[in-house]
């Protein structure tokens, strides 16, 4: 439905992003996912069969909110939201949407007419068998599987010797030339090849008196908008980082946010739909060579000149050549070895990577993102709500303490439990999981200290270095901790505190009921002062 907005989406929003946007290889224009989502949705407030000016109008103006949507979020600094696409969610969502757009090159490589609008594999395959049992030219295979080996031949040439670089970088452009004489001059689309055909020249007028800010469907304009945001934002963000990933360098979520924004907002003042980072032109980018937002200029003037001089040219071009230059920027997409490493190293990770490659595989993109970034929490919570809790020793000669199972020869101080707390915040979720767990364990040394002829633990010196904030649920922790501790006849200490953390625990008098002199800069000193503490209280018995 929204074919006829393709190409001029292709000019306009990539120019805005070239002079605002941060990542190098992202292509920018329409996709699939976002360009089924507002069929799907406007379809349901207007008729494009029917009354296809006021379908216009709604595109365009969803488009103007989705760019305002998302500029906003730049300016109010939610790029850090982005940051839960971990680099292992990134490498699977690679994976993944290599091979459903592979697989959905199938329908021009194979001159497919009737194929799915789905982007889960399973549609795609379905679609595709279904398919085989209609006439359908084997030329189309032909032409586009013998282009196909040229391109991969012209990457393997390419990485094999570096001198050949532009190699490569040319063969998509030889490939469409060669391809579209090939079918010209042999007459192949008389005998089922499919072609382009006519592509409507110059540059839609200017459709800023189309926007509507009055009427029954502002609202739902609106809402599509913002829906069409977030999901062309995590798309491009996904898009821009993973091919960031691979060069090595770091996109700035709120500057692509901001980008993106400023580029739909012009783009629905000139005939444009909600455009985005294209996974597969990227992909193409990235395999040409691309290094800087150059690229997205060069195309914008490319397209704007091919619309302008060249479409009678392109008529004869064809589908097959388009669909096997996408073929052969994918392979190196998926990423076997790195999905190994991740395994090796962190399994959660891993189930954020298998997470967004068979959600991208079997749902849809906005899917496979959801379960990794859900995934993601999950992880983060799990090491909120359960962090990790050390006892520490000092090292021999030394007045260094460390976690002794870290350390075996760390030597534990008689009489002392030194406990350090592996959490940046003591909060809600976790303080209760703390306060159980030290309880436990001073429970557990008097029973050992009951068989044996070991001491008693008389001071809990609790290592706060690691904690950088502290809220009303954990100070009630520390303080239900330091009772319970009384009634085991232990002193509960505080060691190293920060200054947020100390600063609080003034304000909610908790510093006052354990004594300031139970508060040390450092671990070795409230060590020194419960020592002396317990031989004072020797020489007064």
């Amino acid at each position: 439905m929204l074919n006829f907005l393709d190409l001029d989406t292709s000019v306009i929003p990539p120019l805005i992003y070239a002079l605002m946007g941060s990542s190098r290889e992202i292509a920018i224009g329409p996709v699939a996912v976002v360009s089924m989502l507002l069929s799907s949705m406007i379809q349901k407030i207007e008729d494009p069969a029917t009354d296809p000016a006021a379908y216009r109008n709604i595109v365009f103006t969803v488009t103007f909110f989705a760019g305002i949507f998302q500029a906003v979020f730049g300016l109010f600094r939610l790029g850090f939201l982005v940051d839960f696409l971990s680099h292992a969610a990134i490498v699977g969502f690679m994976g993944g949407a290599a091979i459903v757009i592979g697989l959905q090159q199938l329908k021009g490589l194979l001159g497919i007419s009737h194929f799915t609008t789905k982007t889960d594999v399973v549609s795609v395959l379905e679609s595709v068998f279904t398919s085989i049992d209609l006439p359908w030219c084997p030329l189309n295979f032909v032409l586009g599987c013998s282009f196909l080996i040229f391109l991969l031949i012209a990457r393997f040439i390419g990485r094999r010797n570096k001198k050949l670089f532009w190699f490569p970088a040319i063969a998509p452009l030889i490939s469409v030339i060669l391809s579209t004489l090939i079918v010209f001059l042999t007459k192949a689309d008389k005998h089922g090849v499919k072609i382009v055909k006519h592509i409507k020249g110059g540059l839609n007028p200017s459709s800023v008196h189309e926007l509507q800010f009055k009427g029954p469907h502002v609202g739902q304009a609106a809402k599509f908008g913002l829906i069409s945001a977030i999901v062309a934002l995590t798309e491009a963000i996904a898009v821009g980082r993973s091919f960031a990933s691979i060069k090595g360098y770091h996109l700035d979520g709120n500057k692509e946010m901001v980008a993106m924004g400023f580029m739909n907002i012009a783009g629905s003042m000139t005939s444009c739909y909600v455009a985005t980072g294209s996974f597969s032109r990227t992909a193409v980018n990235f395999s040409a060579g691309c290094e800087s937002v150059i690229s997205n200029i060069v195309m914008a003037i490319t397209v704007f000149l091919s619309l302008e001089l060249f479409t009678r040219l392109l008529y004869y071009t064809p589908i097959a050549i388009l669909a096997s230059i996408i073929l052969s920027a994918l392979p190196g997409l998926i990423n076997i070895h790195e999905a190994y490493y991740i395994w090796k190293v962190d399994k959660l990770d891993f189930l954020a990577c298998i997470g967004a490659f068979f959600g991208v595989l079997f749902a849809s993109v906005e899917i496979g993102l959801l379960v990794a970034v859900t995934i993601s929490f999950a992880k983060i919570l799990l090491n909120a709500i359960r962090p990790g809790i050390e006892e520490l020793g000092r090292l021999p000669r030394t007045d260094t303490y460390c976690d002794i199972n870290q350390y075996p020869m760390a030597i534990k101080t008689p009489g002392i439990l030194i406990v350090r707390v592996n959490s940046a915040p003591l909060c809600f979720a976790n303080a209760n999981f703390i306060r159980e767990r030290i309880t436990r364990w001073v429970i557990e040394e008097e029973d050992k200290s009951k068989e044996s002829t070991k001491g008693r633990i008389q001071v809990v010196i609790l290592d706060l270095s690691n904690v950088t904030n502290v809220d009303t649920a954990g100070i009630l922790a520390l303080e239900e901790l330091h009772k319970k501790l009384l009634s085991h006849e232990t002193e509960l200490a505080i060691a190293n505190p920060r200054w947020q953390v100390i600063h609080k625990l003034k304000l909610a008098k908790f510093a006052d009921r354990i004594g300031r002199g139970s508060i040390f800069i450092t671990v070795g000193e409230a060590v020194a002062a419960s020592i002396s503490t317990k031989l004072t209280s020797l020489n007064n018995c």
